[in-house]
């Protein structure tokens, strides 16, 4: 299901990730939800939100960072 906003994203992206990481996140698999379906996989959506974030941040200690 795609996500309206970043407060419909799931908590454990939430609260680990900065604000402009979530918008990436959601514009990610939200497309990634149309593009493949998703239609009862949220896998694929998810791994593909999660590489798009990892273009732009990198985990440091605890904490999300821009690169």
């Amino acid at each position: 299901m795609p996500y309206a906003s970043n407060a419909d994203l799931p908590d454990e992206i939430r609260h680990v990730l900065p604000e402009h990481a979530q918008d990436i996140y959601r514009a990610a698999f939200n497309n990634a939800w149309i593009t493949y379906g998703g239609e009862g996989d949220e896998a694929t959506p998810h791994r593909v939100a999660w590489a798009a974030v990892k273009r732009r941040y990198r985990k440091l200690g605890d904490r999300w960072v821009p690169k």
